[in-house]
């Protein structure tokens, strides 16, 4: 794990163009190796071409192993009928052609929309997946809410009013009604193939998922 980390840093610090196709398929290959090998059901994983992917020409070894480069990057693992898995990766490879160690990192900030049209079946009709996201976004605030609520009512207590519990629900309340105003306006900002309602409801997964992350923070 500490030698994982350190590549980390040595790849964010150096980091170099973008790979060739063949180092791409070579880790996406071990990657779905790897996860039939743990029993993980998934259509397919895919590793995205876009800025964040980078190499580092590595060209030393770790213990016995040599490494001669580092792919990073943003990737998915697919499943059928269902939100893809939007993560992180790291992938060493001992050549061009052969990796030698791959794994996915958690990744924040996650488009609700491409984890509701990765899969074909989903494409043409995202609605009932981004539905599921939201209601999953919505308990896990809801769980963050809980606690705040039960901070809020000690302070109280302690203080021998209420006036942090009604400033913890006001600021809730409006941070809804800035949710809903905010999605409304993105929703005249829908790119061509995408519904509007589809786009609107897709930024209210991702402001409730921010918001539940931030609560967490704070508590």
């Amino acid at each position: 794990m500490r030698r994982l980390a350190a590549l980390l840093v040595l790849v964010s610090a150096n980091a170099l163009a973008q790979p060739e196709s063949p180092a791409l398929e070579a880790c996406r290959s071990y990657a779905e190796q790897e996860l039939k090998q743990d029993g993980t059901r998934a259509a397919s994983v895919v590793l995205d071409r876009d800025r964040t992917l980078l190499v580092e020409r590595y060209g030393r070894k770790l213990g016995a192993q040599p490494v001669a480069s580092i792919l990073t990057g943003n990737g998915a693992v697919v499943f059928e009928n269902a939100p893809s898995a939007e993560l992180a990766f790291i992938c060493l490879l001992a050549n061009d052609k052969r990796a030698v160690f791959f794994n996915w990192l958690p990744r924040q900030n996650v488009s609700a929309l491409r984890q509701c049209t990765r899969e074909a079946e989903l494409r043409g009709q995202p609605r009932p997946c981004l539905e599921i996201l939201l209601r999953v976004a919505e308990a896990d605030l809801t769980q963050a809410y809980a606690r705040g609520f039960h901070e809020a009512r000690e302070a109280d207590v302690a203080a021998g009013g209420e006036k942090f519990i009604a400033a913890y629900r006001s600021s809730n309340d409006e941070w809804r009604q800035y949710r809903d105003a905010e999605c409304m306006r993105r929703r005249d900002l829908a790119p061509q193939g995408v519904a509007a309602d589809d786009y609107q409801l897709a930024c209210m997964v991702e402001l409730t998922r921010r918001r539940g992350l931030d609560m967490r923070q704070g508590q």
